[in-house]
């Protein structure tokens, strides 16, 4: 068992990888798309160390849990100039990486748990990945509904870090079910949550002209996401005081 202040920085090493990696998925994308990019940053905040390289600012942040990826270029409404392909792409780039490190995790966890053949090394990790993410939208529709309990940071990491604490295997699992968690909830239709921005490409490929309405759904979407996160805060409060 794991002193609770390592069982803590755990939890944070974890989610801020994860949180790296899908910006990284992000990144990936705009250069497969050939989608201008302006900056890639590790980190946030200030910029400790900075690199420009073929148009592109490569930083290390203060704050080096996470990142994130400016599209665009020198001009930042450049990148709604590009195909709606293109922007759809990108912006399911960051759900896509939190779906292939999961299944790579998964690959690991099943060999380092149990002697498996060389192809279930491959199937069966596919098998879970499928369960996990119904298992996902499962508990999303129960919440919907008003069946299930909401958690929000402060419960990911006071639960989390009593898990993660525990040994290598947990750590293992913890990442895993918040790398599916962060693809899904990405991927929900709601600006600005990639899967919003993504269904507004959609709506345009389908010939839609929705260019003026992104940024008030966007503002409205961000207004309901912000309420969301402070609802669960709210309640991971008083189940500490509770």
């Amino acid at each position: 068992m794991a002193p609770v202040p390592v069982s803590y920085a755990i939890v944070l090493l974890v989610l801020g990888a994860l949180v790296l990696i899908h910006e990284l998925g992000h990144f990936v994308a705009a250069l497969l798309c050939r989608l201008p990019v302006r900056r890639f940053s590790v980190g946030f905040g200030p910029a400790l160390v900075a690199l420009r390289r073929r148009g592109v600012e490569y930083r290390l942040s203060l704050f080096p849990l996470g990142g994130y990826v400016l599209p665009g270029g020198s001009r930042p409404d450049r990148f709604f100039d590009e195909a709606a392909s293109k922007r759809l792409l990108f912006c399911m780039g960051g759900p896509a990486a939190n779906l292939v490190v999961a299944f790579v995790l998964l690959a690991v966890f099943n060999v380092a748990t149990g002697s498996l053949s060389w192809q279930a090394v491959w199937t069966l990790p596919l098998a879970q990945l499928a369960a996990a993410l119904k298992a996902t939208f499962r508990a999303l529709a129960s919440l919907a509904a008003g069946g299930g309990e909401i958690s929000g940071v402060v419960g990911v990491l006071t639960e989390g870090s009593s898990f993660v604490g525990t040994s290598l295997v947990a750590a293992l699992q913890f990442a895993i079910v918040m790398s599916v968690n962060l693809a899904v909830l990405n991927s929900l239709p709601l600006p600005p949550l990639d899967g919003g921005k993504a269904l507004l490409c959609l709506a345009e490929l389908l010939g839609g002209r929705v260019r003026r309405l992104q940024v008030p759904v966007n503002v409205a979407g961000l207004a309901v996401l912000l309420a969301a996160i402070g609802y669960a805060v709210f309640v991971d409060l008083g189940r500490l005081l509770s």
